[in-house]
């Protein structure tokens, strides 16, 4: 049996803000680093023993799980991280409360830009501070693959090529790994895994910081998949991340 652990990063300063954040770095919120401990205790607890861990290229998601493979006494284990597995790029909304764009945009527009599946955001400038070009993390990247805006369309086509020609061949011969990321890049792993439709990983939400597991056979197919807790406390917490850009 191969073991894949998803985890989303604990909440960040900015999730705590209710601000869109894609490919800005920001730090874990105190609830945040909290979350990426209690993971670390819940995984060490369920007797997981990763090899090798991913991450991307965000502090928030490397801190999560820094701090989960500390609980795990695993902090010696080879970490990989790929531009590949960043947040979805939210464009021009990029440091911008979700709550206010949706009263000046309205709530529909907002929720088409937040999750549909091939509608990104409008595009940042070139020249805007928000702009990743110019991150020194990103400085072998072709420009093509610095984004100025993304839907989740994009972040799957940019994913899937890492799940196969790296993720899914050391998770084959190690056979326990773990991914600490994003929403968006967690749920494009997600899409591709359950081979989900455009439109049923559009209701899929993962809460911040609660471990999400996948069991492969041998050969990789898919046997099942489930999160670490309380099934009434996670769907709450689904729930939650729903709502973040519903108005005031």
């Amino acid at each position: 049996m191969k073991k894949l652990v998803l985890l989303r990063h604990g909440e960040s300063v900015w999730n705590k803000e209710n601000r869109f954040t894609g490919w800005t770095d920001v730090g874990l919120s105190e609830k945040g680093v909290n979350e990426a401990i209690e993971a670390g205790k819940t995984l060490k607890k369920e007797g997981f023993h990763f090899k090798l861990a991913y991450t991307s290229y965000l502090t928030r998601a490397i801190k999560t799980l820094w701090l989960g493979l500390e609980e795990m006494d695993l902090m010696w284990i080879p970490v990989y991280k790929s531009w590949r597995l960043n947040e979805k790029h939210y464009g021009m909304l990029q440091g911008l409360n979700k709550s206010e764009m949706a009263e000046k945009y309205g709530a529909e527009q907002v929720h088409l830009w937040r999750r549909s599946y091939d509608a990104p955001p409008p595009p940042l400038e070139e020249s805007d501070e928000r702009s990743s070009l110019n991150d020194p993390r990103y400085a072998g990247l072709d420009k093509k693959d610095i984004p100025m805006t993304e839907c989740l369309k994009d972040v799957v086509e940019r994913m899937v090529p890492y799940w196969e020609n790296d993720i899914s061949l050391n998770l084959k011969k190690y056979g326990e790994i773990l991914v600490s990321a994003h929403g968006n890049s967690l749920r494009a792993v997600v899409k591709y895994l359950k081979n989900m439709s455009d439109e049923d990983i559009l209701k899929f939400n993962i809460p911040t910081g609660i471990p999400y597991v996948f069991e492969f056979d041998d050969d990789l197919k898919l046997q099942k998949d489930y999160f670490l807790g309380d099934p009434e406390v996670i769907k709450k917490l689904m729930d939650q991340v729903a709502k973040q850009a519903k108005n005031k």
